[in-house]
């Protein structure tokens, strides 16, 4: 890409996100006592979190039923409150033998 189509992109994101930062505080002087308002902040970066994840975890792989099945190990580990490597590994390897089961029975 070239530099005179590409700084212009770049300025642009960097504005955007100096004023995504920015605005808030020049606008909000006073402490935020509003409970809804308050969970609403708390709750926002596992949402953005998810809604980043979600969609590249099911194209990630060859097949969207591997990538099913590996959603619901996760899952489930994660119900039975396993550690974050736990459930990361057997996702992984819940994805790795349902690739082979398509690759070699389908």
């Amino acid at each position: 890409m070239k530099i005179d189509v590409f700084l212009p992109y770049l300025l642009t994101m960097a504005l955007v996100t100096y004023l995504v930062r920015a605005i808030p505080l020049v606008l909000i002087k006073k402490k935020i006592e509003n409970r809804f308002f308050l969970s609403f902040l708390h709750y926002m970066p596992y949402a953005v979190l998810s809604v980043m994840t979600i969609p590249a975890v099911f194209f990630a792989t060859d097949h969207i039923a591997s990538a099913i099945a590996g959603v619901c190990i996760a899952l489930i580990l994660a119900y039975f409150k396993r550690g974050l490597l736990t459930v990361a590994l057997g996702a992984s390897t819940g994805v790795f033998i349902a690739e082979l089961i398509i690759k070699y029975l389908i």
